[in-house]
């Protein structure tokens, strides 16, 4: 929390002296917010998109319609957007679980799964546009960075869903060495599900789906960036709202104050500034993009959230039950996932 906090005030730190509030003020009051509708109906489009993703990832653990799997995504998106650290990505596999039965490591394996694919496609757009639209420097070692980072990640996760076999012998290696039977047994059961989540990516076929989507989901949100530029007097090229996109939402991938306040403004104002619009008119723009971007699925997420009769401790309770569960409440299940681990090393001898 605190260095969610941190962060956010050395993104706000690095924008705010450069601005004259007084014309930021003046652009936001001459702005033209008409030009937000339709940007946000294209907004709803990908997330409509975002829950089919989530569903066809879901599908071999349990067939949801769409129609009850949107009101659960839109939790998440309330969580991540009040509460540090994203903090709705956990709620929502809780709340996933109390209606639909589906374990939370599980889902969670899933929601990693969607991250990773966003990131991917983040910094595709980011490459995309270098050509046309040169980066800020400031940015370029943490795309490096990430670039490095979502790439391994992705590699080892297909590998993990395509050689489940040898998976297991190497998490039966490990946890035969280095882990005392009192943490295997909270451990062994996670492993597993954890595992049949990553079952989405065992075929190309349902990689290429994932990362497919993933392009549809934002293009619609840079769509959206599109209409709102309307709102206010510039104009740049569609790529270097790719750009922009992409390097806000890498830079939101840090850790934050709820709402990544800063991590996304800063981000978007210097991207502008790069290309030539003027930064009180780019702050203007981008703090209105960011509203825009944040309120309307909060207060949908909120309406969500109220009517499943959620509270704010089950905020808590969804972080206790992503975490490995005590022993006297798993010991049987876990002595039985150890079993069943035992069974697949004689199945591979």
């Amino acid at each position: 929390m605190l260095i969610g906090l941190a962060i956010s005030a050395f993104f706000i730190y690095l924008v705010l002296p450069g601005l004259h509030l007084p014309d930021v003020w003046h652009s936001l009051q001459t702005a033209n917010y008409w030009w937000i509708l339709p940007g946000v109906g294209t907004y709803f489009v990908g997330l409509w998109a975002r829950t089919w993703r989530w569903h066809y990832m879901l599908r071999h653990l349990k067939p949801i319609p769409l129609t009850r799997l949107f009101p659960v995504v839109c939790i998440g998106y309330f969580g991540n957007n009040i509460y540090p650290l994203r903090a709705g990505e956990v709620i929502r596999s809780y709340v996933l679980k109390r209606k639909e039965s589906i374990a939370m490591s599980s889902s969670l394996a899933t929601v990693i799964i969607e991250r990773i694919f966003d990131g991917l496609v983040m910094l595709i757009f980011v490459f995309l546009a270098l050509p046309f639209a040169p980066m800020p420097v400031m940015y370029r070692n943490l795309v490096i960075v990430l670039t490095v980072f979502l790439l391994l990640a992705t590699a080892i996760f297909i590998w993990m869903a395509a050689r489940p076999e040898r998976m297991v012998s190497f998490y039966n290696w490990f946890a035969s060495r280095l882990l005392p039977q009192r943490i295997r047994l909270r451990t062994d059961d996670l492993y597993e599900r954890f595992m049949q989540g990553l079952q989405s990516l065992n075929s190309s076929n349902d990689v290429f789906m994932l990362f497919a989507t993933s392009v549809v989901i934002w293009l619609m949100e840079t769509v959206k960036y599109w209409f709102v530029m309307h709102a206010f007097p510039f104009e740049v090229n569609f790529i270097v709202l790719m750009l922009m996109n992409g390097l806000v939402n890498l830079a939101t991938t840090l850790p934050s104050a709820p709402g990544y306040v800063g991590t996304f403004d800063a981000p978007g104002i210097e991207t502008l500034v790069a290309f030539g619009v003027e930064r009180n008119i780019a702050a203007g723009y981008t703090f209105t993009l960011h509203a825009a971007l944040w309120l309307p699925v909060t207060l949908l997420g909120g309406y969500y959230f109220w009517r499943e009769q959620l509270r704010w401790d089950d905020f808590s309770k969804a972080k206790a039950q992503a975490a490995p569960p005590e022993e006297d409440e798993r010991a049987a299940v876990g002595a039985e996932s150890a079993q069943s681990l035992e069974i697949s090393k004689l199945k591979e001898g």
